[in-house]
């Protein structure tokens, strides 16, 4: 029973384990527009019965897989701290967290449903090739999010220092000067702040060609990561 089990949750090569797979797709798809139509003001106290006792099958649906998944695992514990255990657990844990306690405060947990939306990456060969490549990439997008941070700090110092005798209002300390240093850097430009003197306008400029670096280099590492990693499953 638990090797029939296992063919059907492990793998999606099987005609149940393909069946299994979108039947589960479906499930996080229509829980996800469930809990969407949930914030609509105007839906009817008939609308929202029926939305809870959907939420409790589905529920009760992935807590099933999640509990099958565990005994099906060869290291149980492994799987338990895995990325995808961890998904599948946020994903059934606010419901039990909601209704055993009766605390307002807990249905901040609602929100960790959102989680759901991760499963859908276990049944996606793309999707787990993207996780692949940012295993592979990792250390390089550690180190240029590190410069990066750097990089931002240095902009919001620097663009303090040219406006903050001109702007007070506008750039009254380094830490207001970084939400500049964000949306300049990231090529955003909201306009609510921006430089008028003639050393913050040059100083904006050479911060805008790095922001471009900012935006293509890691683009470009995820796409060599990307093409290592469908040489792997190839």
């Amino acid at each position: 029973m638990i090797a029939i089990i296992k063919n059907t949750i492990q793998s999606s090569e099987s005609f149940s384990g393909k069946a299994f797979d979108l039947f589960i797709q479906i499930m996080i798809i229509l829980s996800l527009i469930s809990f969407s139509i949930e914030t609509l003001p105007s839906i009817t106290d008939e609308t929202r019965s029926f939305l809870y006792n959907f939420e409790i099958i589905s529920v009760s649906i992935f807590t099933v897989e999640y509990i099958a998944r565990v005994i099906c695992a060869e290291e149980k514990m492994k799987f338990v701290f895995s990325f995808f255990g961890i998904v599948d657990l946020l994903a059934i844990l606010p419901f039990y967290l909601a209704t055993g306690l009766d605390l307002r405060s807990l249905r901040s947990f609602r929100l960790l449903r959102l989680v759901r939306i991760l499963k859908l990456a276990r049944y996606s060969a793309a999707v787990r090739r993207l996780h692949r490549a940012f295993i592979i990439a990792k250390e390089e997008l550690a180190l240029f999010l590190f410069a990066a941070l750097i990089v931002l700090y240095l902009a919001g110092v620097g663009i303090y220092y040219f406006e903050y005798p001109a702007q007070p209002d506008a750039f009254c300390s380094i830490f207001h000067s970084l939400w500049w240093a964000v949306a300049t850097l990231t090529t955003v430009g909201y306009g609510d702040i921006y430089p008028i003197t003639v050393g913050g306008k040059i100083f904006t400029f050479l911060i805008l060609i790095i922001g471009l670096g900012v935006v293509s280099i890691p683009a470009g590492m995820i796409a060599s990561a990307l093409s290592k990693a469908r040489e792997m499953d190839n």
